[in-house]
């Protein structure tokens, strides 16, 4: 279910949510958790200062535009 893409984000890089409530929001990643269920949770803050958490199988990096 997860992809090696997802596993490989750290803290401060940028990302897009693919999938869940925030699908097509996009930001920095600031936490990275695991419940104690076993799930990775992140925190996202976007540009505007807001943040939302969601789990780390619904984003995927976001490719930096040149």
């Amino acid at each position: 279910m997860y992809n090696d893409k997802t596993t490989a984000l750290k803290d401060g890089d940028l990302c897009l949510v693919i999938a869940g409530t925030h699908k097509g929001k996009w930001g920095k990643i600031n936490d990275i958790n695991t419940s104690k269920t076993g799930h990775i949770t992140i925190t996202v803050e976007q540009d505007n200062t807001l943040r939302f958490k969601t789990l780390m199988k619904n984003v995927v990096p976001k490719e930096i535009e040149k």
